[in-house]
């Protein structure tokens, strides 16, 4: 035997061991990949970026059309700790959408981990601030894509129903004096229908409106809702710029809210973090603003859409 023989059996070894088709990276992705609900149409186009980092990406089902069309954007529930567009299935029907005529738009963002570990603070400004990026894109293709700028409604579930109504209810952030073209749209909503929505992050708001309040302290870069709780008067500016409540006014959307359970204000809840509670004081803060707010629950009075993609229909391509 050669000297070079016995590196030869090492290298052997190796690839009899750990086959180069499938390494330990595409080994975790398959573990934690998902895919669209057989009901969601083949995307027009898919894994589009919308900025640098690997989860800036969007895919996008257009509507047949010969004017501009509306278009919802979708963004996903996972406590902004996990999920991906693949879930858009659970928030919005993309099928009933796109034969109202309507375009479609789902996006993933960072996650609250991976802004901590670029050092944003807090780390809620990326995955809020990674949506209104989408949606500017999204502006920045309408020539391309056939979209109607100004009639683009927002679809999400728990933090991305969060994500959405903190777009609706924010000032519009288009930088008109940008070098980037895309930060130069707006990021403004005609409006917004979600599920299960956190619509605020303020932790003695949810205390008083469920005790058993325990979500939100990773938002803020807090470890847990007793630390969040007591750390908040160190973070009220923070809360006034992230929290969908703090931030309604009158020339706000309509806003559609849709919950599993009804209210019961002061009370415990089995499900304190996407508990109905929420819906009944965002929408007595809006209507006191004149923001039109729907709330639907299990036995709720004025319900007029029974689900979040009739209200986007309804607004979006009003008959």
């Amino acid at each position: 035997m050669s000297q070079s023989s016995p590196c030869i059996l090492v290298v052997l070894l190796a690839c009899l061991t750990f086959p180069p088709s499938q390494s330990v990276a595409q080994t975790e992705k398959t573990k934690t990949s998902e895919s669209y609900d057989a009901s969601v149409p083949e995307p027009t186009f898919s894994e589009v970026k919308y900025g640098d980092h690997p989860r800036h990406v969007l895919d996008f089902w257009k509507a047949e059309s010969d004017t501009a069309t509306p278009l919802v954007l979708v963004i996903h529930g996972g406590g902004w700790q996990g999920g991906s567009k693949e879930r858009l299935h659970r928030f919005a029907d993309a099928r009933a959408l796109l034969n109202a005529g309507i375009s479609v738009a789902a996006c993933n963002y960072r996650h609250v981990k991976q802004a901590a570990a670029q050092g944003i603070k807090p780390p809620v400004k990326a995955p809020l601030h990674d949506a209104a990026r989408a949606l500017q894109f999204i502006r920045s293709k309408a020539g391309e894509w056939n979209i109607d700028k100004q009639k683009i409604g927002a679809a999400g579930g728990s933090a991305g129903a969060c994500s959405s109504l903190w777009i609706a209810f924010h000032d519009d952030m288009a930088d008109p004096e940008s070098d980037d073209p895309v930060a130069r749209e707006s990021t403004r909503l005609w409006c917004a229908a979600v599920t299960g929505a956190q619509t605020t992050l303020d932790p003695k708001q949810m205390k008083a409106w469920t005790p058993n309040s325990r979500y939100g302290g990773h938002a803020f870069g807090f470890a847990n809702f007793t630390a969040f709780l007591d750390g908040r008067d160190s973070i009220m500016p923070w809360i006034a710029e992230y929290s969908p409540y703090a931030l309604v006014s009158p020339d706000d959307p309509g806003v559609y809210l849709t919950y599993s359970r009804p209210p019961a204000i002061g009370q415990n809840q089995k499900d304190p973090t996407h508990t109905s509670n929420f819906g009944v004081k965002l929408q007595e803060h809006c209507l006191s603003v004149g923001v039109h707010c729907e709330l639907a629950y299990p036995g709720a009075p004025d319900v007029q859409h029974k689900t979040p993609t009739d209200f986007l229909i309804s607004q979006l391509k009003p008959r």
